[in-house]
């Protein structure tokens, strides 16, 4: 019971809602950086996807090699990144996660979306041919309609384990929430860490929900167009 009251007097404190250090700010950079990472995997993995799904070519190959940022652990990544980052003049913080994040991103997203694309059936695609429409139509007005809900599962998974993996860039003196946690285990501030952990969780939460709701509707505007 001390320690969650420690933990609720730590949010009531107003000195951690403004400031530099302050709730709102970890939290804004903490989306920032988030964002920032699943929007250039996206425009990465989104193009891929569709093109190697309506195609058919080399599809297993690239899904495999995109796989590779999941063997990797997320520490090695951030060590990569950060390595990356040195050596190109960015120094620390906000560059070496976000490099470290992209490739934790792909994998979902271009596995879902080639899924998706695969998954349409041929005979609605070959009976699209034969109405005389282009290969480009056919992939924008019938192969993405009906693969958006898996598409959007796979941006999904993609934000939530960004979201959660993000808080790890405090170690290379990045911001965001993982301040907290860092900070609150190295000064034996248990209430700063457990309460930096929570902001993290109902954050992965919040994304996790935001997501649900455009696949929830994608799902229902398929079947009444069904």
């Amino acid at each position: 019971m001390d320690f969650l009251a420690s933990v609720v007097a730590w949010f009531a404190d107003p000195a951690h809602w403004r400031g530099e250090d302050g709730i709102p700010t970890r939290l804004f950079e903490h989306v920032q950086l988030s964002g920032a990472a699943v929007a250039i995997a996206a425009a990465i993995a989104l193009p891929l996807g569709l093109y190697l799904g309506h195609t058919g070519r080399g599809g297993f190959v690239a899904i495999n090699v995109a796989n590779l940022g999941r063997a990797l652990p997320s520490l090695a990544l951030i060590a990569l990144g950060l390595v990356a980052s040195i050596a190109l003049g960015l120094g620390l913080g906000f560059w070496p996660t976000l490099f470290a994040l992209v490739p934790l991103a792909l994998p979902p997203i271009l596995t879902n979306t080639f899924v998706a694309v695969r998954a349409v059936d041929r005979d609605t695609i070959e009976a699209a041919r034969g109405m005389g429409l282009r290969e480009t139509q056919i992939l924008r007005e019938v192969e993405l309609p009906l693969a958006l809900p898996l598409i959007l599962g796979g941006m999904r998974t993609a934000a939530v384990n960004v979201v959660a993996t993000a808080t790890l860039g405090a170690l290379v003196a990045g911001g965001a929430l993982g301040r907290y946690i860092v900070d609150g285990l190295a000064l034996q501030e248990y209430d700063r860490l457990f309460a930096g952990a929570l902001l993290v969780a109902v954050l992965a939460i919040a994304t996790e929900l935001a997501f649900g709701i455009p696949a929830g509707r994608s799902r229902y505007s398929g079947s009444v167009a069904e």
